[in-house]
């Protein structure tokens, strides 16, 4: 079977700093990680692999420096990595950078797509649905445990506001998964060797045959105006004393403003 995991290097959420004259965000000298939801989607294709066979190949677009998430994505265990990196794929939204996940995805083949539901420095939720749209294929979200997998179909739980449903799919199909899927694994000794000697893929625009009216910039129906810091709210107070004190003194407050 073939299983591909698609992950995303993201800036240490701890360090984010913003140009003030730009509206950008600053990622030079700021520390990178996986996204912490496509961990879970690594470990899941690797769980996956492990119960019906196969190989586990792990896609990132981003700058040459992506390298280095992938080659912590094989010391985990994945089998192989391609880096998708090109002038022409900057500046793309979340539109974009789909169909080029789904461009990269065609020419490898795929049982099985797993992405993290989201990237915690966009919180878009979107590349993964856009991605099998692209594809053409069904997909599948917020997964939080996989009943049963074969050759042909799977069956997962899918967690709502109030549970979860079972949803069974055939293959090809792209999953979301959440973090109460599973518990990421530590990379061995003997996979951070590997990683060290492994051959990372780099594709660019003429590799996956992209059209290029539709990549980066150019082919990005959104973009992001301005990224700012809320200004901090004011006016606050605290009530102090007994329940029914700060009960009643609540209920004064509000008629003040008129919410009651």
């Amino acid at each position: 079977m073939k299983i591909i995991v698609c992950i995303k290097q993201v800036p240490d959420t701890a360090e984010v700093r913003i140009n003030p004259e730009t509206g950008t965000l600053i990622r030079e000298g700021v520390p990178s990680i996986i996204n912490p939801y496509d961990m879970h989607a690594l470990e899941a294709g690797l769980q996956i692999r492990e119960k019906v066979g196969g190989t586990v190949t792990v896609i990132t677009m981003g700058p040459p420096q992506a390298e280095t998430a992938l080659r912590e994505a094989i010391s985990m265990g994945a089998d192989d990595a391609i880096l998708l990196s090109d002038r022409a794929f900057a500046g793309s939204d979340t539109w974009a950078t789909s169909y080029t996940l789904s461009m990269a995805i065609r020419k490898c083949g795929a049982d099985i797509i797993i992405c993290g539901k989201q990237a915690i420095d966009g919180d878009t939720a979107q590349v993964g649905p856009e991605t099998a749209e692209f594809l053409n294929i069904p997909h599948i979200s917020y997964i939080r445990k996989v009943e049963d997998i074969t050759q042909n179909s799977i069956r997962i739980q899918r967690l709502m506001d109030e549970g979860y449903d079972i949803v069974e799919s055939s293959l090809p199909v792209l999953l979301t998964v959440v973090k109460e899927l599973n518990e990421p694994r530590l990379p061995s000794l003997k996979g951070k060797m590997a990683a060290k000697k492994a051959e990372i893929m780099k594709w660019g625009k003429a590799d996956i045959m992209g059209d290029e009216d539709k990549l980066g910039l150019k082919g990005s129906p959104t973009q992001v105006k301005n990224i700012f810091t809320p200004e901090p709210r004011s006016g606050k107070k605290m009530l102090e004393g007994k329940p029914e004190e700060i009960v009643d003194a609540l209920i004064r407050e509000l008629r003040q403003i008129k919410c009651v």
